[in-house]
C-alpha cells in the first residue's frame, strides 16, 4: 500500500496538471475534456489546491476563468517543475547502447525538403530502436520550445538566439535560382535585375526564406513577377519541374530531385549558416549525443559547405 507522502506527492501532481490546464484554456469545460475528467472533478481538485496553499489562484468571475497575480507565480514554477521532473524521468530510462529511446528533433520549414530524410535515414539504418519525432514549425517557436523542454533538439539558422539556448554551427546554406532547365555550359551568372523579367514561384510571406529572398531583391530594387506563392517546398519544386516557372530555394533541394538544376546569380543571395540547437543546462541523452554526431557526419559526407 502507498505511503502517505507518496500518495500525497502524486496528488500534488495531479494538481499541478490541473492547474495548468485551466489556466491553458481559460475554461474548466475544455481543460475537462483534455484531460478525461468530469468539469465538476477538475473544479473540486482546483478548489483543494487553493485550499492547501491557503491563496486563491484563479479569477472565476469573467467570462474566461484567468489566473490571479498569486496564479501567474505559481503556475511558473509548476511549468518548470513538471519539465524538470520530465527530464529527470528520462534522464533515469535513458538507454546507453542505444537499444531504444526517443529523440524529439524541430526544424524550420525548408530543411524538410533535403536534410531531414537523410538524417531519418541514417538514424534509423545505425539505431532502429530510437523512436524520432519530427515537428515542422518556426525558429522561434523552435527556440521556446527547446526552453520549455518540448524538443531535445532544434535544426534552424544562426541567432540572435535567447539566454540558455546553445547553437552549434553544422554548414553554410546557400540559395540560388532553380529551374528544370540546365545552366548552359561556360555561361555567366544571372544578374539579378533579370528576375524582373522572369515569372516566378516562391515560399509565402510566412516563411523566413521568403523575407530573406524579398529582402534580397528589395536591396537590388528588383520587383519579382510573383505566378505562384505555395506553402511547401515539395509543392514548388513540383511547378518548377513541370512549367517554365523558376524558384529561389537552397541549392541542396536540387541534390536528389533530377529534373532541377541551379543557376547562380549575380550577385549572389546572402548565404545562411545552419545551426543545431539545444537547451544550455537540457540533460544530453545517449539518443541526443548519437543524432549530433550522425548530423555532423552526413553533413561532411554530402558536401555542404562548411560553416564559417
Amino acid at each position: 500500500m502507498p505511503s502517505i507522502v507518496g500518495y500525497k506527492a502524486a496528488l500534488e501532481l495531479r494538481h499541478l496538471r490541473y492547474l495548468l490546464a485551466v489556466a491553458d484554456h481559460g475554461n474548466f469545460t475544455r481543460a475537462a475534456e483534455e484531460l478525461h475528467i468530469s468539469q465538476p472533478t477538475l473544479s473540486q481538485q482546483i478548489k483543494q489546491l487553493e485550499k492547501t496553499l491557503d491563496v486563491q489562484l484563479l479569477d472565476r468571475t469573467g467570462r474566461t476563468v484567468r489566473l490571479t497575480d498569486a496564479g501567474a507565480v505559481y503556475t511558473d514554477h509548476a511549468r518548470r517543475a513538471l519539465r524538470d521532473l520530465a527530464a529527470a524521468e528520462r534522464a533515469v530510462h535513458d538507454v546507453q547502447d542505444l537499444t531504444r529511446g526517443r529523440l524529439r528533433l524541430a526544424v524550420t520549414p525548408t530543411f524538410t525538403a533535403y536534410l531531414v530524410g537523410p538524417l531519418a535515414a541514417e538514424l534509423h539504418t545505425r539505431h532502429p530502436g530510437i523512436t524520432l519525432t519530427v515537428r515542422e514549425t518556426s525558429q522561434d517557436r523552435i527556440e521556446t520550445g527547446l526552453l520549455t523542454d518540448e524538443f531535445d533538439l532544434g535544426i534552424a539558422f544562426r541567432g540572435p538566439h535567447p539566454p540558455g539556448i546553445d547553437a552549434t554551427a553544422l554548414f553554410t546554406e546557400t540559395l540560388t535560382l532553380v529551374t528544370a532547365t540546365p545552366h548552359p555550359a561556360g555561361a555567366g551568372p544571372l544578374p539579378v535585375h533579370h528576375l524582373a523579367e522572369r515569372p516566378l514561384a516562391l515560399l509565402g510571406g510566412d516563411f523566413a526564406t521568403r523575407g530573406h529572398i524579398d529582402a534580397y531583391l528589395a536591396r537590388h530594387r528588383v520587383s519579382p513577377h510573383i505566378a505562384v506563392e505555395a506553402t511547401s517546398v515539395q509543392a514548388l519544386t513540383e511547378i518548377v519541374r513541370r512549367t517554365p516557372l523558376a524558384t529561389v530555394l537552397p541549392d541542396a533541394v536540387t541534390h536528389d530531385r533530377p529534373g532541377l538544376a541551379t543557376l547562380p546569380l549575380d550577385p549572389p543571395l546572402p548565404t545562411r549558416t545552419v545551426t543545431l540547437l539545444r537547451r544550455t543546462d537540457a540533460y544530453r541523452s545517449a539518443a541526443a549525443r548519437a543524432f549530433t554526431d550522425l548530423t555532423r557526419h552526413l553533413v561532411r559526407t554530402r558536401g555542404y559547405p562548411p560553416a564559417p
